[in-house]
């Protein structure tokens, strides 16, 4: 039976899909691509520790790490092991993460956080600036917010950094994004970590399943100039696409590519080894 709850999605049957979602969202930044996910794959779709819904944090993170151990632990309470792993920023960082440490057999990586260079000082300055802006703005009108997002043009304007096409979102999910950044509880907790320089990506060389990375040519969040050349760089035979006229968070901008992608390349990996038998 699939389990849907504000700290999960959970449904479908064969080898299981992780999808991980962005800084200050839920899982529910999947729904316009959960149909075509789930006939293929077990989707596990979790909310992250200090998101909205998500579990509560124990303690403060200090690096990209520690977030990945706390997802780590997540799926290991799901029963879920070796998987398939698709991120979008920040869940895109995470999964690359978790493809360091051997659990994912493949990594769908759309604008992932943490590949500016250590010595740009003012771009991580300007990420938190982003956020930091975004979430006063999101805690003024969360009042207003089913009024305002009523509109799909005024949806288009409000979500334009964040995507494309926000005039496709219903209105019930555009005031869920802006709920779910309010509730955000680690927002300090990660611009601590882009201040030190924890937040960034490193040992990505260390990185042996396959590999997707994709940007969304309209980004302006995290800009491709900027955030993708490491990746496509440091990643051993990563495959790197540039979609054309799609934000960072693109997937209401255009579900049947991000759907498709995701389930054709995660096809495409190679098959787990069987186990060595014994004599």
């Amino acid at each position: 039976m699939p389990e849907i709850s504000p700290a999960l999605y959970r449904a479908g049957e064969g080898e299981p899909l992780v999808l991980v979602h962005g800084f200050t969202a839920t899982w529910r930044c999947w729904l316009p691509v959960l149909a075509e996910l789930v006939p293929r794959y077990d989707v596990i779709a979790p909310t992250l520790h200090g998101h909205d819904g998500g579990p509560p944090v124990d303690g403060p993170s200090k690096s990209i790490g520690d977030a990945a151990d706390h997802l780590e632990s997540q799926l290991d309470e799901l029963g879920v092991g070796e998987a398939h792993f698709a991120g979008n920023s920040m869940g895109g960082a995470l999964s690359l993460e978790l493809a360091k440490r051997g659990r994912a057999r493949s990594v769908v990586a759309i604008s992932p956080g943490g590949g500016w260079r250590e010595d740009d000082i003012a771009e991580g300055q300007r990420i938190i600036k982003w956020f930091a802006r975004n979430q006063k703005l999101a805690k003024a009108t969360l009042p207003r917010a089913p009024q305002l997002m009523r509109r799909p043009g005024a949806r288009r304007i409000a979500l334009r950094d964040v995507m494309t096409r926000g005039d496709q979102v219903p209105a019930k999910e555009a005031v869920q994004l802006v709920r779910s950044s309010v509730h955000c509880s680690v927002v300090d907790d990660v611009f601590a970590t882009i201040r030190t320089g924890g937040a960034l990506m490193r040992d990505m060389d260390q990185i042996d399943c396959p590999v997707l990375v994709a940007w969304g040519s309209k980004d302006r969040i995290l800009p491709l100039a900027k955030h993708g050349p490491r990746f496509r760089d440091e990643i051993p035979g990563v495959d790197f696409r540039v979609w054309k006229g799609i934000g960072h968070t693109p997937m209401w901008d255009d579900p049947e590519l991000i759907a498709t992608s995701i389930a054709d390349f995660a096809a495409a990996a190679p098959a787990k080894a069987a186990p060595a038998q014994v004599a």
